[in-house]
């Protein structure tokens, strides 16, 4: 993709015929037999949407999850068809394409399965919550004695659920593995053995994983954890929506990496930072942002996709 200038615009909410959903960050257009996943300068925090876009995060979001597409083989088959830009845009779409271009993702439309794939390197968040607890992550026993932020002897998978309203919950891969049955008996049309289908999902989770925790220790970055969705197509196992963003992952740089301790991401921490300084109940309205804190916060995506990728978006 060619360089943005700075000048483009912010795109907070699209306002698009035909639109089937919209998420924190995403809004989903039909496209005929496709779907159009948009992705806007939208951001939350502690699960709060933000009244103020952050200009250009939804391209990098969406260039990043286009060179994991493109790079990793593990990710292979997946459901990108192509990234709207001037040469190719839906042609019921193109009197959009300045809310579109570079942002936006047409892809095949996918079951997709009710689980989150969660892979860990580390054990951090949630994660650490949960092993303090009992030992253990979504049923994965531990080694006693890990420390905050410390690197597991080998990555591990913790599915869970996924959330119409308010948190995931983590569960068992037999859990993952019920619900996933539930699931198919809902596509009569698909022939396919739960079981075998997890194993599958669960491999291709890690491989996907270990892939790009190589590429990003190259590039002096931390892969800590990640999560995926994944989703069925013409009976296909497919990889879906957004695959390592910030958004979806914890990269840490590799330099600051301290064990036992909170780590720098590159991500939304300079804007939780600044939310925690402030006497907010953490629900809406939110605060607004200063320019300083949204500024800072873009500075953090773009300088993860500038090392990962060895490009720059923006001139």
């Amino acid at each position: 993709m060619a360089r943005l200038s700075e000048s483009f615009p912010a795109i907070h909410k699209t306002d698009l015929p035909e639109l089937a959903n919209r998420g924190k960050v995403r809004d989903l257009y039909k496209v005929g037999g496709r779907l159009m996943i948009v992705a806007t300068d939208r951001i939350s925090a502690f699960d709060v949407v933000m009244d103020q876009p952050i200009p250009g995060k939804g391209v990098l979001l969406t260039q990043m999850s286009k060179f994991w597409l493109d790079n990793l083989p593990a990710c292979q088959p997946h459901h990108l068809d192509y990234i709207v830009s001037d040469e190719q845009c839906p042609v019921e779409y193109a009197p959009y394409i300045e809310q579109l271009r570079g942002r936006a993702m047409v892809v095949k439309r996918a079951d997709i399965l009710p689980i989150e794939c969660i892979v860990r390197g580390y054990i951090i968040g949630s994660g650490w919550k949960e092993y303090q607890a009992c030992g253990k992550v979504s049923g994965v026993a531990l080694p006693k004695g890990l420390q905050k932020a410390e690197k597991l002897p080998e990555p591990i998978f913790t599915p869970s659920t996924k959330a119409e309203v308010g948190h995931d919950e983590p569960v068992t891969y037999e859990q993952a593995t019920d619900l996933v049955a539930e699931f198919l008996s809902t596509k009569r049309s698909v022939a396919l053995d739960a079981p075998e289908l997890m194993s599958r999902i669960r491999q291709r989770s890690l491989d996907i994983y270990k892939q790009a925790a190589g590429h990003a220790a190259q590039h002096g970055i931390i892969l800590a954890d990640t999560k995926f969705e994944f989703g069925l197509y013409a009976g296909e196992l497919l990889l879906a929506d957004e695959v390592l963003t910030p958004d979806s992952s914890r990269f840490w740089p590799m330099e600051q990496y301290r064990v036992g301790e909170d780590q720098p991401s590159f991500d939304k921490q300079h804007l939780r930072d600044y939310l925690d300084t402030l006497d907010w109940n953490k629900q809406s309205p939110p605060p607004p942002i200063p320019d300083e804190v949204a500024q800072q916060t873009r500075a953090g995506y773009e300088d993860a996709y500038r090392r990962l990728t060895g490009k720059s978006l923006f001139e």
